[in-house]
């Protein structure tokens, strides 16, 4: 049987490879897991420790995939000398841009994310902010909590039937797009790289950045790119309507945070936001008390079932790659590289 090498510590092996998954794993591999000794250090509270970078070429000494999450370090071209190397990287965790360098996947290497799976757990946070904000519930829930009743001044809104603009075509854009069909929204997306045949699969519309941004509900699933970055302007947030609903659940710099705080405080607009510039914020106490703002510490992917499901979720696309060359929706696609996130 081929070697597959665990390159993470195993506390995040415990956080992301269920039994089903191990099962399988013992039935196509022969398995070299890490152990204690090959963490760079202790556990901190919520955090697995991170692996070793001198322990990954004795772990991957004649390993055919890898198997890599979070706290895996960069994994350095020299694996792959001489053409020689590991034909595989299955990656339980997200983005991989900080894992490989893209010569890696253009010399054949299969690469695998979990994103996708990320994605659903991801859509599921933004409709519940989306939906949560939208019911004011915050507000409420802070006057019951003083003693107060009902609040005349605020009445929520629903979100069957609304404009929500959609800022990205990405995996978490398209999970939320799947979550929202049972709402009949008239969902208008920005996406430069988005054909209208794809757009029309997807049950969207394709419209202008200011157009989406015009929205009483706005979504943003960007990577973290170049141009990306201050995409959401002070001018799109300031012709947002009265009441909008933003939440950003993809990257802090995306959104000019300064203005976006400065509407939600005034009262103006509601936000979800997931993700700040920098990370972790460091707010006033006034910005940590609005009703307005639904403030996450970066935990939009983070599920209890979503984590055990990442190992399983690119392991067996890898399988079917080594086996025929299918490549299925965890696979990485060189091509687009420049625009993953």
């Amino acid at each position: 049987m081929p070697r597959l090498a665990v390159l993470m510590s195993p506390e995040r092996a415990d956080d992301v490879i269920d039994a089903d998954t191990r099962a399988l794993l013992d039935q196509h591999f022969e398995v070299v897991w890490a152990e204690d000794r090959h963490s760079a250090g202790p556990a901190q509270p919520g955090k697995p420790p991170a692996l070793d970078p001198a322990a990954v070429a004795e772990l991957a000494a004649g390993a055919e995939v890898l198997l890599t999450s979070w706290g895996t370090p960069r994994l350095g071209k020299e694996l792959w000398a001489e053409g020689q190397g590991p034909k595989v990287i299955a990656h339980a965790a997200g983005t991989v841009k900080n894992l490989v360098d893209p010569e890696v996947l253009q010399a054949g290497v299969g690469v695998f994310t979990a994103g996708p799976r990320i994605a659903w757990s991801v859509g599921e946070y933004c409709l519940g902010a989306m939906l949560t904000l939208a019911r004011r519930l915050p507000r409420f829930d802070a006057a019951v909590r003083g003693g107060g009743w009902k609040q005349t001044a605020y009445r929520g809104h629903e979100l069957r039937g609304a404009k929500v603009g959609i800022v990205g075509a990405s995996s978490t854009a398209r999970a939320l797009i799947a979550m929202l069909a049972p709402y009949e929204c008239d969902l208008a997306v920005y996406d430069p790289y988005l054909q209208d045949e794809r757009a029309a699969e997807l049950g969207v519309r394709t419209t202008t950045l200011d157009d989406v941004a015009a929205a009483p509900f706005l979504s943003i699933h960007v990577p973290n790119v170049p141009e990306t970055k201050g995409m959401i302007t002070r001018e799109l947030i300031e012709n947002l309507p009265d009441g909008a609903v933003v939440v950003n659940s993809s990257r802090g710099p995306a959104v000019d945070q300064a203005a976006l705080l400065e509407h939600a405080l005034r009262g103006r607009i509601y936000a979800a936001l997931d993700v700040y510039d920098p990370e972790p914020p460091s707010f006033a106490e006034h910005v940590l008390q609005s009703g307005n703002l639904l403030l996450t510490p970066h935990i939009a992917g983070d599920t209890a079932e979503g984590h055990l499901a990442l190992a399983g979720y690119v392991l067996r696309d890898a399988i079917r790659w080594l086996a025929d060359g299918t490549r299925g929706p965890s696979f990485v696609d060189p091509a687009t590289w420049s625009i993953a996130a």
